[in-house]
């Protein structure tokens, strides 16, 4: 190996050692944070999502897909809807982290029980709104209220109507309207089956009335606006209801906007509309909460049949917490690194600068320690032959040893000096050491003559 290469590469050595525990003390402070903070979200999160084919099962897959771009796994949980995804959500014994909730879907009381015994619910904020659809068949309210439309809640007594599933959350929201209304639901047939389902059974006749809640876009929706013999019920007292139920919204279902061809509808029709949320456990992981909200920007924030372009996703309606990653989106929007830098790095940083500084200001002054230490490894490799070199001096003073056996030691020693390799800015260390080997070689070969002292008095 040439010479100069094996002086670089003892050099490297030499600084590796000295700044070796340095490097140690900041990787075990940079792994004990990494461990603490826990930055980097999990790879998979599981979604509750509605019935097969409603808006929220749709929008769950919208939602696999975005965040599938950064490697993380949706699962999707088909649930009945709103309510029952709010009992997952809270229950501690469910994998759920995610899910779709409706406002004014669940029982009062039953919430606030849930509340003080399940796990904390925030909110991501407003999504879209779910006007609530009352579908009813011409001939009914011909038969059963002598009329040509149905105009009050009221008009439903002794009708036969479904009220949704189980776990969907229409049951709760329509037993307030009702309720508001002076009405119970007694007073009228229920029946408790899926959308799909309740469809058909209009269709055929056999029952009077459905109701549901979702999305303008959906599907069933446009669909029942273009069937005959079905009408949608008005919610003429839209801004009353508004009033008496906060988590009501007043809106105007345009005339024309299902087909513009067949002007249907006819004319504006006032609807009542509950906010769709997406509630997330207290505990989800910050990075994860960042990313579906983001995701709710690209999903929900064009114009749609009631929304106009950029109005949602929206922190306002929310009846839950908003979350601190959420809050803090609406705030500034896409955080800064992110749009500069790939997600997973860009969030490193985020959750860790924090730390990250303090490691540093933690690691400077310890950091000067390493010059000093490298600088002592260097002089020692050449200042440890002195050691020797001094016992061959006194033992030529003392004349305990023989001259010959001296500058035998003293060969021995030179030529050891000879394959000392430092660095060329401490070479000028190794040459005084040969200089005084040779200094006392010249002091043994003339016993009678002292260098140091001949010029002495």
């Amino acid at each position: 190996m040439p010479r100069l290469l094996r002086n670089t590469l003892i050099s490297v050595r030499d600084l590796a050692a000295a700044a070796g525990p340095f490097l140690a003390i900041a990787l075990l402070l940079l792994v004990g944070a990494y461990h603490l903070l826990d930055p980097a979200p999990p790879k998979r999160v599981v979604l509750a999502t509605g019935p097969e084919q409603s808006d929220y099962a749709e929008f769950g897959k919208r939602y696999a897909a975005a965040l599938k771009r950064y490697g993380i796994e949706v699962a999707l949980r088909p649930t009945q809807g709103s309510s029952e995804n709010r009992r997952l959500l809270r229950d501690a014994a469910q994998t759920v982290d995610l899910g779709f909730v409706r406002g004014g879907s669940s029982d009062a009381t039953r919430a606030a029980d849930d509340e003080e015994s399940g796990v904390p619910l925030v909110s991501l904020g407003s999504l879209y709104l779910e006007p609530v659809w009352l579908f009813y068949r011409s001939d009914a309210v011909a038969r059963l209220n002598h009329a040509a439309t149905l105009t009050q809640l009221a008009g439903l007594r002794g009708w036969r109507v479904n009220v949704g599933a189980r776990g969907s959350g229409v049951t709760g929201l329509f037993g307030k309207l009702l309720q508001a209304n002076g009405m119970e639901r007694d007073q009228f047939e229920a029946s408790r089956m899926t959308q799909t389902p309740a469809v058909v059974a209009l269709l055929a006749g056999e029952i009077d009335a459905l109701v549901f809640a979702a999305a303008p876009e959906s599907l069933m929706v446009q669909m029942l606006l273009q069937t005959p013999g079905v009408q949608l019920f008005e919610f003429a007292q839209a801004p009353a209801y508004e009033r008496r139920l906060p988590f009501l919204d007043a809106v105007v279902l345009p005339r024309g906007v299902a087909d513009l061809a067949r002007d249907l509808p006819g004319h504006d029709l006032p609807l009542v509309a509950a906010t769709a949320t997406l509630a997330a456990r207290e505990g989800t992981h910050p990075a994860l909460l960042q990313l579906f909200v983001q995701a709710a920007h690209d999903i929900h924030g064009g114009t749609g049949w009631l929304a106009q372009s950029g109005q949602y996703p929206s922190p306002q309606n929310t009846e839950l917490p908003l979350a601190k990653e959420a809050e803090r989106y609406y705030r500034n929007g896409t955080p800064l690194l992110q749009r500069y830098l790939p997600f997973w790095l860009a969030n490193l940083i985020d959750r860790m600068w924090v730390v990250l500084v303090s490691i540093i200001a933690v690691l400077i002054p310890l950091s000067r320690v390493v010059p000093p230490l490298y600088a002592f490894r260097i002089r020692s490799r050449v200042f440890r032959w002195y050691r020797q070199l001094r016992e061959i001096e006194d033992a030529m003073r003392t004349k305990t040893i023989p001259p010959a056996a001296l500058l035998d030691d003293l060969d021995k020693l030179e030529a050891k000096a000879q394959h000392v390799a430092v660095p060329l800015s401490y070479a000028d260390e190794l040459y005084s050491l040969r200089t005084h080997i040779q200094l006392v070689r010249q002091r043994l070969s003339s016993p009678d003559q002292d260098p140091v002292n001949k010029h002495a008095p």
